[in-house]
């Protein structure tokens, strides 16, 4: 037997001054043209642009493209990284009837030419000299005839058959609001609006096509859900826009007059995070496991006083998390100390995001739970969200009403089955148009009731919340047919303050195993506190006491756990796994695949060796 949970539809909302994406824009635009939409770092300081300003960059976008002859059902490509131009270019796109597809930074050469071509973009919008040069190695494209520069650049190079425009010269007049206006009616809500391509880490990327009434409805649905989003509140993105987890939030906030601020880049985002101050923001659990190890390696080396305090603390916010978390009163007690150690302690972990966070919205990967109360204990609030490409956003928790280890009720309009094999299946107004170009894998995961096969794994909690085990191509089985689900393992064994990132194999293999890249920060400090010399970076990853001190930890962390889901032996790897060596996603969750492929020789080592098993 399936099981089942839905949350009625009430897909209406009076923030949402629209039936389409760009229609909402253009009502807030016209209602509010002084309140400030986006906030640039500049020379130092954070410059705005107002809705009077964006809506202008629209009309002269729509000009622009009409001259290049753009019309409906036709796409445009955005090459860049989040910045004003983006949403506002994809907007103007889409008031044309047409949609508007993306390319990963990150993407290689072979998959940026598929999409391009695959896509039969027309008109192809790049940010800078750096990604227009990852265009000028392609070899011909068959459908793209203009490239609008945003960045002016001496001299720069075209592509062979290609017209290159400059910023200024594509936007030099404006359409009228007249005209502009007059086209409002004729975007059909069931008009593709947004064509997004999976990653494609599994094979050929999948153009996944969505609607105006696919994004309309999610976004209803996650304002009924998430109460606190609201006008002139304050986020910071740095999420890609090519991603829908982002794609879709940063629509809530154009839609509803949300003050965005572009974080400069992933390094400079917790810098960028204590000027913002943001009230939300979302992220992904990479993020929170950043910023745990730092509390954690800062409380390593405080003096023995203060590190004595912070434990205190937290011995008392785990005794207030029993209350709390169930919405009950603090004992008086209690509610005295809590109050002493926030000051001490709790308010100074909140000035990491700038003081005034009410809350996080996590996604795109299980987050540990043991990261997620602690920073609940510091008065954190991390709402984890699920949503797929092909899906949009289909649940969260939601403040006050929050269930740490789900990602919450269903939304409004949103109907979920789990299958008797596990797999997660849900239906509802948001779920894709299909797969462009490909009707055979859009039958292959839509079924004839309207069921879209997720590939997740999950259950039910007894209050109908949802809680994600996995993927379903994820789950290793052992030689000796037992299943093992990594997520969830990885989500708790990274914890560890020796672990900066980590990945489980065990497919097939009689146990497990897994490839370590240690936390630099740490093992330094570590090194440091021994009385030990830090050579080099693999002298260090060498050194046996460390490695020991590491076996140690992970045989603690794993007691609990069983005898086949324990990782027995390690490799630890000098580099990590990140987005500019292909093994980290845009949402920075781990390539399997790609890693496994990459690091074959030392897995296979792993299995021969004959070594101390944890």
């Amino acid at each position: 037997m399936s099981k089942t949970s839905s949350f009625a539809a009430d897909l209406s909302d009076p923030r949402l001054l629209g039936r389409t994406l760009p229609e909402g824009f253009y009502r807030r635009a016209k209602k509010h043209p002084e309140h400030s939409l986006y906030f640039k770092k500049v020379n130092g300081k954070w410059e705005p642009t107002n809705y009077g300003k964006a809506l202008d960059f629209v009309l002269r976008t729509m000009a622009g493209l009409k001259a290049l002859g753009f019309s409906r059902g036709q796409k445009i490509c955005i090459f860049s990284e989040n910045r004003f131009e983006w949403m506002l270019t994809d907007y103007a796109a889409q008031w044309l009837g047409g949609a508007t597809t993306a390319i990963y930074s990150t993407s290689t050469e072979e998959q940026i030419q598929y999409l391009l071509d695959h896509s039969e973009t027309t008109v192809l919008f790049v940010s800078d000299a750096h990604h227009l040069s990852r265009i000028q190695a392609l070899h011909g494209l068959k459908t793209v005839k203009h490239i609008v520069l945003w960045d002016s650049i001496p001299n720069p190079i075209i592509p062979n058959g290609l017209q290159l425009m400059k910023a200024e010269d594509f936007l030099k007049t404006a359409m009228s609001e007249r005209e502009a206006e007059a086209l409002l009616p004729q975007i059909n809500e069931e008009d593709m609006c947004l064509l997004l391509y999976t990653s494609g880490t599994t094979g050929e990327p999948k153009g996944v096509m969505h609607n105006h009434r696919n994004m309309m409805s999610d976004l209803t649905a996650i304002l009924k859900a998430v109460p606190g989003i609201e006008e002139n509140k304050i986020t910071l993105s740095f999420l890609p826009l090519s991603h829908i987890y982002e794609r879709t939030i940063h629509n809530i906030w154009i839609q509803i007059g949300v003050h965005v601020y572009f974080a400069e880049s992933l390094d400079k985002l917790i810098e960028n995070v204590q000027e913002v101050r943001p009230q939300i923001m979302c992220a992904v659990p990479r993020i929170f496991e950043k910023m745990y190890a730092k509390i954690q390696e800062k409380v390593k080396n405080a003096p023995p006083l203060r590190k004595e305090l912070f434990y205190a603390a937290m011995a008392v916010g785990k005794k207030a998390f029993k209350y709390l978390y169930h919405g009950k009163k603090l004992p008086l007690h209690l509610a005295a100390t809590y109050k002493l150690f926030d000051l001490l302690v709790f308010k100074k972990i909140r000035a990491i995001t700038g003081g005034r966070a009410e809350f996080f919205v996590s996604g795109g990967a299980p987050l540990s739970p043991e990261i997620a109360e602690f920073f609940y204990y510091a008065g954190f609030t991390i709402l984890e969200g699920y949503g797929l490409s092909e899906s949009c956003l289909l649940s969260c928790n939601m403040p006050g009403r929050l269930k740490i280890g789900t990602v919450g009720p269903a939304f409004a309009g949103v109907e979920f089955k789990i299958d008797p094999d596990g797999e997660i299946c849900v239906r509802g107004p948001m779920i894709m148009m299909g797969y462009y170009k490909k009707p055979e894998e859009t039958a292959a995961v839509i079924d004839t009731a309207g069921w879209f096969h997720t590939g997740d794994i999950g259950t039910f909690t007894s209050d109908g919340k949802l809680r994600i085990t996995d993927r379903k191509k994820n789950i290793l089985i052992s030689s000796g047919g037992k299943n093992i689900l990594p997520g969830p393992i990885e989500a708790f064994v990274v914890t560890s303050p020796f672990i900066e990132q980590v990945l489980l194999i065990g497919d097939g293999r009689e146990f497990c195993t897994a490839l370590i890249v240690p936390d630099r920060t740490y093992v330094e400090s570590w090194f440091a506190e021994k009385r030990k010399t830090f050579g080099s970076w693999e002298s260090a990853l060498n050194d046996e006491e460390l490695r020991a001190a590491l076996r140690d930890d992970l045989f603690r962390r794993q007691r609990d756990l069983a005898k086949h889901e324990r990782i027995r032996r390690f490799a630890l790897l000098n580099e990590p796994f990140t987005v500019e060596n292909g093994l980290l996603t845009p949402t920075l969750k781990i390539k399997r695949r790609e890693a496994e492929r990459r690091y074959a020789s030392v897995i296979d080592g792993l299995y021969r060796e004959a070594t101390t098993d944890i």
